[in-house]
């Protein structure tokens, strides 16, 4: 990690040790409303990839992410009314990568120890961040490694609908991303 990067990381921790200048009831409401949010939306998304891989396997499932996710994390942007998007250093859709130095210097904090979530400013904007981690054995099919969990077919699906996929590789529980809920103040 280079010294700019430090840098940075102890400047989002110091921001965290005072909450980021929100007042402790507002984080507290923009936490569990934050933590709210993401539990319906893994909820949702679980529910249809669950049903994906009943349907047609994992390179069914697959193919149903990458025409699905967005729609149905769109449709709950305008329920909550807020932003509700993915991210990761190792992502598979390109949308989801790290693009902010906001985003890459949380992204440190979280992959440096095992904080489960938080809630900062960006822009006048609070923003909550919340751990996901590969929580079950099902999430290895796309998300394991390529020789052992994945199965032939859904690997070539894998390439084929993702031709810059960094999101393989990963073991049971590894932090695998962040979700990323941006509510306009």
């Amino acid at each position: 990690m280079n010294r700019k990067s430090l840098l940075a990381i102890l400047s989002i921790l110091a921001l965290a040790a005072c909450k980021t200048g929100i007042d402790s009831e507002t984080y507290v409401k923009y936490q569990t409303r934050g933590n709210e949010i993401t539990n319906q939306a893994q909820s949702v998304l679980l529910a249809n990839v669950g049903s994906a891989i009943q349907k047609g396997g994992p390179e069914y499932a697959v193919e149903f992410c990458n025409l699905e996710a967005s729609g149905i994390v769109d449709s709950l942007n305008r329920v909550y009314e807020c932003t509700i998007s993915r991210v990761s250093q190792k992502n598979r859709n390109p949308e989801n990568a790290l693009k902010t130095q906001q985003d890459k210097a949380i992204w440190e904090i979280f992959a440096a120890n095992t904080m489960v979530d938080t809630v900062v400013t960006s822009n006048k904007n609070l923003v909550y961040y919340k751990r996901i981690n590969t929580a079950m054995p099902a999430c290895l099919k796309c998300h394991g490694d390529e020789q052992s969990d994945i199965n032939v077919a859904t690997v070539n699906k894998l390439q084929k609908l993702y031709p810059a996929d960094l999101a393989t590789g990963y073991e049971l529980n590894d932090f695998r991303g962040l979700w990323k809920v941006q509510f306009e103040m």
